[in-house]
């Protein structure tokens, strides 16, 4: 796991500084080595800051050359498949220097190319590549989005690296906040694929390479090597035509492979774990094939509506875990907050950002890889959503369109204070919908459903923050994404497979992978995701939805492989959110750096929003009627990150 920086440049000269200026941003990825090559006659420069894993000898070191001189890389990732590949290679002739994967990839690419030696590639990578050759060069990235890639264009130079921070290092970068991509950050939390915060600068979308060609042209197109909407649509034609019974032995067969291959290294390996089902999961399959007690690391809160360390506490003893809780105060929960904005480098507001930082950080203090359940919801069905979308959909679709209407109409006339009032002396029987003081805004957003003309709407609807973004902006419209584009979707009939997909191809890659990239690597650590190993998502869409949701369960699959480790009792119950009570802080011990940052007058002289919604949401935030938290965090994430961005 490592950071990658390096331009492709007309101008010839200075190349060994500004690469140097480049690496040096990303030294929290890569803490232990660092390396640049450059050729100033071609104009291009690698750079590479590394957190050994494998082969911590300096036969490891980045940028690394092929063995037969064309190629130069610097990676990022791991190929977990490594010694097959290299016995593969071996017997057609090749030699080695060291043990490294990376090593491993050079001698693929030098004797298959390219695209189909990373079609052999089991593993999470993002990389660059440059062929001294044909003067040409690559970047890819992994299947499923794992770890990132920014690439675009500064006058006559091309940049790309691993954080928009190397990026911003290059003396060319001029930065332009994207407007668009803005407004699709308040939508979604996150700016999506292929869009940056930054005007001219990409994502490289995952599971594709990119071909630059010397001297650059600005016309380049991400060429897909693996894709989602071919794989579930051939899951979906060829599906498993076993019984249960081999369905959860196949599982169970590819995830504990999965997992071996992920606890390969050569420095301490742990992982994280909460004690639901994905994380459980992954920790049983690593102790079954461990000789000693696998590191376990969990974080705890007081709240005990947030703490799930309780139950990750009982798993780790049932399987003899060396089992670590850190237990964290507010004060310092609160204290990553000023963080975020540099360790995300562009706006992102997923509040569960946070813990996820913490439990990274603890866990660094003990390893350096640590494995996670990542993957797991959106492969297997794990979401509310899944089944609650499609049982919402049923109960109102029947209704004419116009009666849907007025009945939203009416939900709408008594304010949520008013419907909260109302609901009072109920709130002891209806607990099992929410708590006191929620119930009005669920009534809303139940008028919201009603108003919708199609399932598909209804999704949207769900995973947006800011409806109508454009009411909140002074200028800027939202971009196309795949979530508007249908002809980017896959085919399929099931309303909840449809939102599985989606969710594969959005929020995995663009906001759980961006989230755990970033908080892992911002203290070094490496975080490995067995779920989202390819084999186990391409099972996962040939298995039918009702092994993935049964009896408005999700992950009914995954639980039978669980179950064969753990007992039942010490999983099953509803599944928590990875949060923190930001919403409280905010009207407490956070409430000075909010309104700092909200404040009327430095909104309108930034010239970016309409002050008046936003103060409106917030005042009435403060004064306890409603909770406004997700359209003020994703406010504030942007503020605080301009702010660090006008520094």
């Amino acid at each position: 796991m490592c950071g990658v920086a390096g331009f492709l440049s007309s101008e010839r000269d200075g190349g060994g500084i500004i690469i140097r200026q480049m690496v040096r941003t990303l030294r929290h990825r890569g803490p232990d080595d660092s390396g640049i090559w450059a050729d100033e006659s071609a104009g291009v420069a690698l750079g590479h800051a590394r957190l050994s894993i494998l082969d911590l000898s300096p036969l490891g070191h980045q940028p690394m050359v092929s063995l037969c001189g064309r190629y130069v890389i610097s990676f990022n990732g791991e190929i977990y498949n490594y010694k097959s590949l290299r016995k593969d290679v071996e017997g057609l002739g090749a030699t080695f220097r060291g043990r490294s994967d990376t090593e491993v990839m050079l001698a693929c690419i030098s004797r298959w190319g390219l695209e189909k030696a990373i079609q052999r590639f089991n593993g999470m990578f993002a990389f660059a590549l440059w062929d001294k050759k044909d003067r040409v060069l690559y970047l890819a990235r992994d299947r499923l989005g794992e770890k990132p890639m920014y690439y675009g264009w500064m006058g006559k130079t091309f940049l790309f690296g691993s954080e928009l921070k190397a990026l911003r290092a290059h003396p060319e970068f001029k930065p332009q906040i994207n407007r668009d991509a803005l407004a699709l950050y308040l939508r979604y939390n996150y700016v999506p694929t292929p869009y940056s915060i930054y005007q001219d600068i990409y994502k490289l979308p995952q599971g594709t390479f990119l071909t630059v060609p010397d001297p650059v042209k600005r016309l380049l197109m991400p060429i897909p090597y693996w894709s989602a909407k071919d794989t579930v649509e051939a899951g979906y034609a060829n599906p498993f035509d076993g019984t249960e019974d081999q369905a959860v032995a196949h599982l169970e067969a590819l995830l504990r492979d999965a997992v071996a291959l992920r606890m390969e290294a050569d420095v301490p390996l742990g992982v994280f774990l909460s004690g639901g089902v994905d994380s459980s999961t992954i920790t049983a399959l690593m102790q079954a094939q461990s000789v000693r007690p696998v590191k376990t690391f969990t974080i705890g809160f007081n709240e005990n509506q947030y703490n799930e360390a309780v139950h990750a506490k009982t798993v780790a003893r049932h399987l003899g875990t060396a089992h670590t809780e850190l237990y964290v105060t507010s004060k310092e929960a609160m204290s990553v907050i000023p963080c975020l904005p540099t360790l995300y480098d562009e706006p992102f507001a997923d509040t569960s950002q946070i813990p996820t930082f913490l439990v990274s950080q603890m866990a660094r203090k003990h390893v350096t890889v640590s494995l996670s359940g990542d993957g797991g919801d959106e492969s297997f069905g794990g979401y509310s959503r899944y089944f609650i979308g499609p049982d919402i959909w049923r109960n109102v679709a029947w209704l004419p369109v116009p009666f849907r209407r007025l009945a939203a109409r009416t939900l709408r006339f008594p304010s949520p204070d008013q419907w909260d009032r109302l609901t009072f002396m109920l709130s002891p029987f209806l607990k099992q919908y929410g708590t006191y003081g929620t119930f009005g805004d669920k009534f809303y957003k139940i008028a919201d459903v009603l108003t919708m003309e199609n399932p598909d709407a209804l999704y949207h609807r769900l995973v947006s923050q800011w409806e109508h973004p454009e009411q909140v902006l002074l200028a800027g419209r939202e971009a196309d994404t795949i979530l508007t584009n249908k002809n980017q979707w896959a085919n399929l009939p099931e309303f909840a497979e449809r939102m599985m997909y989606l969710d594969t191809v959005t929020w995995l890659p663009d906001d759980i992978l961006v989230k755990v990239d970033r908080a892992s690597m911002g203290v070094g650590l490496e975080a490995r995701a067995p779920l989202l190993d390819h084999r186990v998502v391409e099972f996962s869409w040939q298995i039918p939805l009702s092994m993935k949701i049964r009896r408005r369960s999700g992950k009914w699959l995954l639980r039978q492989v669980l179950y064969k480790y753990v007992p039942k009792e010490l999983i099953e119950r509803p599944k928590a959110g990875f949060g923190v009570p930001i919403h409280d802080w905010l009207r407490g011990p956070l409430q000075e750096w909010a309104e700092s940052l909200l404040d009327e007058a430095r909104l309108r002289g930034e010239g970016f929003f309409h002050p008046e919604t936003i103060r409106e949401k917030w005042v009435e935030h403060l004064s306890g009627k409603r909770n406004w938290l997700n359209y003020l965090w994703n406010i504030l994430m942007f503020q605080a990150w301009l702010s660090c961005e006008n520094k």
